[in-house]
């Protein structure tokens, strides 16, 4: 995370780090994303960017983290105007519609989310990971136990099983439909324009047949067509 310096530079100067760090990595990744580049784009020294971030994966993980608040910002608005007090597998179908529309809707994010997803290096892919897990789980989280709390959710249900699927099935469903070569097997490789939501909820059915007290109809009809 940053140093004490960082918080002391202009807050122009920080904007301009932050925008050209998004595009160099959302562009090119971590492996290949280049200090270089990002310190002639903000206008700044090379080394100053060592005096804001201890190295590239923490300057890596800072933009990772911003980009996740935006996103979560967003998300978590959207989840108060769903309701997610209602049928938690009617909510969670609105919910992943309206994720797949903010990631078409917004490219850059798009292109973090993918830089963290799929970067090679292990250890940089781990310390992103965490961030982007963090702010999934302290969303969904509270989501599968009031779900459960209520009933919408088998007794029996392994609701951490449940939220591992979950953080598969949201990264997945930000890329796949715009990332060719990630979901060939559900029409999302080259998809038509109905194809996500098709996607959503053959996925969410699943989930239901596997953690619902009562398979929603509404859901298992909407499969079905």
């Amino acid at each position: 995370m940053p140093t004490v310096t960082w918080a002391r530079v202009d807050p122009a100067r920080r904007a301009a780090v932050i925008e050209a760090a998004e595009a160099e990595f959302g562009a090119h990744g971590f492996s290949n994303g280049s200090l270089n580049v990002i310190a002639r784009r903000a206008g700044v020294a090379k080394g100053s960017l060592f005096q804001y971030f201890a190295d590239k994966r923490d300057l890596f993980a800072f933009i990772t983290d911003a980009g996740s608040q935006r996103v979560r910002s967003y998300m978590e608005e959207r989840i108060r105007e769903l309701d997610p007090s209602r049928p938690f597998f009617e909510f969670l179908t609105d919910l992943l519609d309206t994720w797949v529309a903010y990631y078409a809707d917004h490219p850059l994010d798009r292109s973090l989310h993918a830089a963290a997803s799929l970067e090679v290096d292990t250890e940089a892919r781990v310390s992103v990971r965490n961030v982007v897990d963090r702010h999934y789980l302290e969303v969904l989280r509270p989501l599968v136990r009031d779900a459960h709390a209520r009933g919408d959710l088998r007794a029996d249900s392994d609701t951490d099983a449940l939220l591992s699927l979950l953080l598969m099935i949201f990264p997945h469903m930000a890329l796949a439909p715009y990332v060719r070569g990630l979901d060939p097997v559900l029409g999302l490789d080259d998809p038509s324009p109905e194809q996500p939501a098709l996607a959503v909820r053959r996925l969410v059915a699943v989930l239901a047949d596997a953690f619902a007290s009562e398979k929603p109809a509404q859901l298992t009809e909407e499969v079905k067509r």
